[in-house]
C-alpha cells in the first residue's frame, strides 16, 4: 500500500481517503437506495474500509473502485430480505412548471421515454450502463465494482447499450388525438 505524502499514520490516511471518496460514494449510493439510506450505507462502507484498511488497492483509481465494490456489496446485502426492485431506476423529478415552448415539451417527451426504457432494463444492464453513465467510470475500475472481468463489462455494457437502443427505438410514437368512429364525419 503507498503512503499519502505527509501523513504517516493509519488514521491520518484514513482521513484523507474519506474526504477524497466521500462525496463521490455518496453520490454513488444515492442513485441506487433512498436519500434517508444513503449516509448509513456509506457510515457503513467506511467502517468496513477501516476494518480493511490493508487491502487497500496502491492505485487511486482502483481504491475507488475498491470502495465502490463495497458499497455496492453493502447495498445488495441491504437488499437481499426486500421486494426486488430497480436498482438503478431513473428518478425524474416533479415538474414545478409547465412546460412552454415546444422544445421543452419534446425534451420532457425524451426524459419520458427513456425512463420507460430504462424501467424495461434489467437490473444488470441498468447497473452496467449506470456505472459507465452516472459514476463516469472507465472499464476496469467498473468491472472491479462489480467483481467481473473488464473483458466481460465491455461485453456487459454493450449489451446494455444495445438493449436500451432497442426499447427507445420500439417506443411507441406521442400518440395523436384520437377521434372514436362514433363521431368522424364522412
Amino acid at each position: 500500500m503507498t503512503q499519502f505524502p505527509g501523513k504517516p499514520d493509519r488514521e491520518a490516511r484514513f482521513r484523507a481517503l474519506y474526504a477524497a471518496v466521500y462525496p463521490d460514494l455518496l453520490r454513488f449510493v444515492q442513485r441506487r437506495t433512498g436519500a434517508g439510506h444513503a449516509e448509513d450505507l456509506v457510515a457503513e462502507t467506511f467502517l468496513v474500509v477501516w476494518r480493511r484498511f490493508e487491502d487497500l488497492p496502491a492505485d487511486e483509481a482502483d481504491r475507488r473502485a475498491w470502495i465502490f465494490g463495497i458499497g455496492r456489496n453493502m447495498m445488495l446485502n441491504g437488499r437481499r430480505g426486500e421486494q426486488r426492485r430497480s436498482a438503478l431506476g431513473v428518478r425524474l423529478s416533479e415538474a414545478v412548471s409547465v412546460p412552454v415552448s415546444s422544445a421543452e415539451i419534446d425534451f420532457a417527451e425524451q426524459r419520458m421515454d427513456v425512463a420507460r426504457a430504462w424501467r424495461q432494463l434489467s437490473e444488470v444492464h441498468q447497473e452496467a450502463l449506470g456505472l459507465a453513465v452516472f459514476e463516469d467510470l472507465p472499464g476496469p475500475q467498473a468491472a472491479a465494482v462489480l467483481g467481473i472481468s473488464p473483458v466481460a463489462y465491455r461485453i456487459r455494457l454493450t449489451r446494455a447499450r444495445r438493449a436500451l437502443r432497442l426499447l427507445l427505438d420500439h417506443l411507441p410514437a406521442a400518440a395523436a388525438v384520437r377521434v372514436p368512429a362514433a363521431e368522424r364525419k364522412p
